[in-house]
Order: structure tokens, then C-alpha cells, then sequence
């Protein structure tokens, strides 16, 4: 199969009620990485000193050495700016979730129990703070397994939640087949959570944030002062805000690091933030691990029959009768690049609206004459496709008078006669007496108009026969 992976569509464009808790707006998740003592170190048995997200501009990586100006500002992080954080959001009653580097946890004791005893939820960030784009797959398994096991180790229980930030390809699907999480957040593709089917296990995605995100003070373009960083997430709440309002309500996460956020001058930005937020209703500031469950009970997944799933014979089958006796057009479709985005009924009426327009002009012209007569000895005799019959009853075109009957009959035959095929509307667009008015309209169109007529009324025909069984 030709399949394209890559999922477009999301929630799609009617995106569903997230009902917070209370009729909150908006979810503020906050969450702080807890990065110092896991980064790349020769202490740690990495072959380089570390070179991301630090106030010294331009750092590169030192291969066989360690970086003292590096290593001291990762540790402020620990020793200054954690426990400023903590106080703040502590003061503001506000919980938030840790991505916690499983290394760097256990290199910190203090601020693991200050968490725990705050009611924080500690997630995995990973067993170390390093790339993982290089690892084999084993490998990066191998580094799941290990960094489940330390967490337990150093918090007493396992984490519910992972994000590795530094990723590979296989990280989100690694984590997934654990079958350990209640939530994956190495994605930023939603304002939402999302079900993410990996084989037969349905997990639970909570997309992350690169732009809200404390990190744009170490990265070009970026904030300079806490107040840009302020007047952001302002931006950001305020957009939210007024989405819930209107009944969208969705979800901001905001990510922050203890060795850039901590520092005096940025802080005050966020404090800024946490106290405009806290002055409306209607917000509420969940753990990632509240929000997965909230989400759980109130979103359960359903699985589906995805068309880009489906092998070529499951696909004629059911959507070969979409374009009226013609399985030809599915049967093509199928070979085309189908992935999530077809998992829609726009998007499979695409594909076959696609190999319908390529098609010749006779191969069209088959179509069009595949379809009955409106009204015509078909319907009276009762031998129309359950859809065509669905659809003649729709406008009421199956409890005709005796004489619009006949009318409709002589109206069929001057058409046919005249453009070598059937008169072909979406009666569902349509009342009995609009047909009528289209049909004495349209039977003196030149063949040629006609023709492109008829060809964007069998693919509306099929948009509205998809719609009655997709999402």
C-alpha cells in the first residue's frame, strides 16, 4: 500500500467540547523540566560537554571535555532557580507536572521530595537529557526500560506520563508500547488531546509546546525581558480564553526550564502571567496527568474502519458503490497516496473524485449513464440501489402524483434524447418542486455544459453519500 503517515487532520474542523471541569475555558498545564544533572557530561559518560538551551550564546558541544561555565548554569537551576519556581507556584496554589530527567532526579534528592511533598506530578523526561536521534531502537527501548525502573526507584511509583523532548523517529511509539502510560507528550501538532493508535493499544496524547515556552529565552528568534515573555503567553490565554468562551474551549501548555525561568528578571514575567490568569473565571491549572484523566472519562476512543487502512478488495467493497456502478473508481483510488487525512469522508470523496476527473470522457460518460432516471421505471419498478432509493425518497421524488409522474417521465426522455444521459441533481440539495425547476433549466444547456454539470452533481452525489457513513 502507498500510505502516508503523517496525520493532517487531527480532531479535524469540528473540534470536540473538551468540558473541563467546572465549564473551566481553558487548561493552563504548566510544566517544569527538571533537566540539571542528566545533560551531556563526561561525569555522566557522555563523550562531550552539553551545548542546549543556556544563556551562553553560540555554546557548541567540547568533545572530551567538560564545560565548567556550562555545568554552572545547569546547576543554578537546581540550587537557585527550582526552589524560586517552587515557592512561586506553591504561593499561587498552583500544582504543575515535572518532566523529570530520571538521572538528573537522583542527582537532586531534595527537589525530588520538595515535589512530592507539593503534590506535583513527576513524569519521565527520559533517562537522560541527551539526543536520542542516533540510537538504535534497542537502544532507545533499552533506555525506556531503564529510565522507568530508576523512577520508580528514586519517587516510589512509575511515571504516568513521558516526554523525551530530544527524540527519535521510534521515541513516540516506543513509549507507547510500553503500555505503562496514561500519557505521551512528544508531540506539539494540537491544542487538544488526541487518542493515538499504536497496533492494538489506544494512548492518550497531551501535545506540548516549543512556543510557550521559557526556552525562546535561549534560542534566536527569542525573549530578551519577562515582560515579552508575559505579554506571550497573555496573547496565547487571551486567544484560548475567548475560543472556551465560544465553546472551544482548549488547553495551553506552558514549558519552563529551573536554569532559565528561575533567573530573577524572567520570573517576574511569569508571575506577571500566573496572576492575570488567576483573575478570570472559568481557567483551570491541571497536572498533565488530571488532564489525561478528565480526557479518559470524557473522550474515550472509539476505533473506526480507517480507508487508508483497508486492503484493496475491503476498500471496493465499501466504497465501490459510492460513484453508482462504477467499482472502478475505488479500485484505483486505493493505489493512490492514502494516509490519515482519507480516514474522512472528505477525504476518501478526494481520492475518488480524483480518478472520476482524470478519467476519459467516455469512462465519465459510463458513470453518468450508470445512473437511473429521476422517478423513472427503476424507482416504479423498485430496482434502485438502497442509496439511490434512500435518496429519491429524500425529496419526496417516491410518492409522486400520477401526473407528476409523467411529468417527470417526459421531462427524462426530452433529456435523455437531447444529451445522450440521465439528468442527474443531488436531490438531497434539493425539494421536489426545486428539481423540477432545475430540470426545465438545465434540458437547454448545450451538451457540453451539461456534461460538466452532471459530472459535479455525481461527485456531490457521492460527498453526500460518504457523509451519511464517515466522520
Amino acid at each position: 500500500m502507498n500510505r502516508y503517515p503523517r496525520d493532517f487532520r487531527g480532531h479535524g474542523p469540528d473540534t470536540p467540547d473538551a468540558t473541563w471541569p467546572g465549564g473551566a475555558k481553558i487548561a493552563i498545564s504548566l510544566v517544569l523540566n527538571y533537566e540539571e544533572g542528566g545533560e551531556n557530561n563526561l561525569l555522566h559518560g557522555d563523550a562531550q560537554s552539553e551545548a542546549f538551551l543556556s544563556d551562553i550564546a553560540g555554546a557548541a558541544p567540547w568533545p572530551g571535555m567538560r564545560h565548567w561555565n556550562m555545568e554552572s548554569i545547569y546547576d543554578y537551576g537546581a540550587r537557585a532557580g527550582f526552589w524560586r519556581l517552587h515557592r512561586l507556584f506553591t504561593t499561587h496554589n498552583i500544582p504543575v507536572t515535572v518532566y523529570g530527567v530520571t538521572t538528573a532526579l537522583a542527582r537532586n534528592p531534595e527537589q525530588v521530595a520538595a515535589m512530592k511533598a507539593a503534590g506535583w506530578e513527576i513524569a519521565s523526561h527520559g533517562l537522560k537529557w541527551v539526543d536520542h536521534r542516533d540510537l538504535s531502537e534497542a537502544e532507545e527501548a533499552a533506555q525506556i526500560a531503564d529510565s522507568f525502573r530508576l523512577h520508580e526507584e528514586l519517587t516510589g511509583e512509575p511515571p504516568q506520563g513521558w516526554y523525551t523532548g530530544r527524540c527519535s523517529m521510534n521515541t513516540v511509539r516506543l513509549t507507547a508500547e510500553t503500555r505503562k502510560l496514561a500519557w505521551i507528550s512528544d508531540t506539539y501538532d494540537d491544542d487538544l488531546p488526541y487518542w493515538l493508535e499504536v497496533g492494538d493499544h489506544d494512548q492518550l496524547v497531551i501535545p506540548y509546546t516549543l512556543e510557550a515556552n521559557d526556552m525562546r529565552f535561549a534560542t534566536a528568534p527569542g525573549y530578551v525581558t519577562g515582560e515579552q515573555f508575559f505579554q506571550y503567553l497573555k496573547d496565547s490565554f487571551d486567544t484560548l480564553y475567548a475560543e472556551g468562551g465560544e465553546g472551544r474551549a482548549k488547553m495551553f501548555s506552558i514549558g519552563l526550564h529551573n536554569r532559565l525561568i528561575g533567573r530573577p528578571g524572567k520570573i517576574a514575567g511569569l508571575k506577571r502571567f500566573l496572576d492575570y490568569a488567576q483573575a478570570h473565571t472559568g481557567v483551570w491549572f491541571p497536572r498533565r496527568i488530571d488532564i489525561a484523566r478528565h480526557w479518559t472519562k470524557t473522550h474515550p476512543h472509539t476505533r473506526f474502519e480507517r480507508p487508508s487502512q483497508m486492503t484493496r478488495a475491503r476498500f471496493t467493497e465499501r466504497f465501490g458503490g459510492v460513484f453508482e456502478h462504477s467499482p472502478w473508481i475505488a479500485e484505483r483510488a486505493w493505489d493512490l497516496e492514502l494516509g490519515p487525512a482519507h480516514d474522512c469522508a472528505t477525504g476518501v470523496h478526494s481520492a475518488l473524485a480524483r480518478i472520476f476527473r482524470t478519467a476519459s470522457h467516455d469512462a465519465r460518460l459510463g458513470v453518468l449513464t450508470a445512473h437511473p432516471d429521476l422517478a423513472g421505471k427503476l424507482a416504479a419498478a423498485k430496482r434502485l440501489t438502497p442509496d439511490s432509493t434512500a435518496e429519491q425518497a429524500s425529496a419526496a421524488l417516491d410518492s409522486l402524483t400520477d401526473a407528476e409522474r409523467e411529468t417527470f417521465q417526459q421531462l427524462n426522455a426530452d433529456y435523455m434524447a437531447k444529451h445522450g444521459f440521465p439528468f442527474i441533481i443531488a436531490v438531497r440539495d434539493h425539494s421536489k418542486n426545486g428539481i423540477l425547476a432545475a430540470f426545465a433549466a438545465r434540458i437547454a444547456n448545450d451538451t457540453a455544459t451539461e456534461f460538466s454539470t452532471a459530472c459535479a452533481q455525481v461527485e456531490r452525489i457521492a460527498e453526500l453519500r460518504l457523509k451519511d457513513t464517515l466522520p
